[in-house]
């Protein structure tokens, strides 16, 4: 009888394993899906399709920066699905690939923002470039920030995922913006900024059922990443900071 009860309690902590495995690889791969078809969606007439809705070309820095960027979801998709698969080492291996690739989203990021300053039209609720300013060099900040402490956390899977995933949330807002909808085009930064945040409900949904409640990484990063979007608008707004964007954009 004892061994008949050993043998059902493994078989019961087997199956449990396996549907957390897939409740875990449907959850990231869903996720990392998501940001896939929102990049899409948003980029679609200006880089993605954009040849079927304006014949004037691209300058190359944006094509590199386009390229880059979307590099950096395709391998987030393909890490989601490695680890759902369980194939840890090549998982590792692309990781090294996707710290250089991380380091060059930043620089290109960075000197994409600051040279489009000076020509960007810039949407409703901004007095000027300058400003606008705070929102691309903003989310390179917050991004940099995420993929280094993930980085450190890569051997805390827990942490390290959940980093991972609202790091590509940090890059979101350019896309949202760009929906086709009326309302987000008229709404102003906190429109499209709102609607990214959104993005942390489901994985704070998802803490909730696999562990009662939200993990502590899900929580701090992202409220940094909610507090992060009205303070770049503030600081957009100082004097100190209009001296600093005009100063660095007379360099490019």
């Amino acid at each position: 009888m004892a061994v008949q009860a050993e043998a059902i309690n493994h078989r019961t902590q087997t199956t449990e394993r396996e549907k957390s495995r897939r409740r875990e690889r449907l959850f990231y791969t869903g996720m990392s899906i998501a940001f896939l078809i929102t990049v899409f969606a948003g980029f679609s007439r200006t880089y993605f399709l954009r040849p079927y809705f304006t014949p004037q070309p691209l300058m190359p820095l944006l094509h590199l920066h386009g390229i880059i960027f979307s590099a950096w979801l395709l391998l987030l998709l393909t890490q989601t699905t490695l680890v759902a698969a369980n194939r840890t080492r090549i998982h590792r291996r692309l990781g090294i690939a996707g710290a250089v690739l991380a380091v060059l989203m930043i620089l290109v990021g960075s000197v994409t923002a600051v040279i489009r300053a000076k020509s960007f039209q810039v949407p409703e609720g901004f007095a000027s470039p300058l400003i606008f300013l705070t929102i691309p060099l903003g989310d390179m900040l917050v991004f940099a920030i995420l993929i280094a402490t993930a980085f450190y956390y890569r051997r805390k899977p827990d942490v390290h995922k959940r980093l991972m995933l609202l790091s590509a949330i940090a890059i979101l807002p350019a896309a949202v913006a760009r929906l086709p909808f009326d309302f987000i085009l008229s709404g102003g930064p906190l429109v499209f900024f709102g609607l990214t945040d959104l993005f942390i409900v489901p994985l704070v949904i998802y803490d909730c059922v696999t562990r009662g409640r939200p993990h502590r990484a899900t929580l701090l990063v992202g409220a940094l990443l909610i507090i992060s979007h009205p303070v770049r608008l503030l600081v957009g707004n100082t004097a100190a900071w209009l001296t600093f964007a005009n100063w660095i954009t007379q360099w490019t």
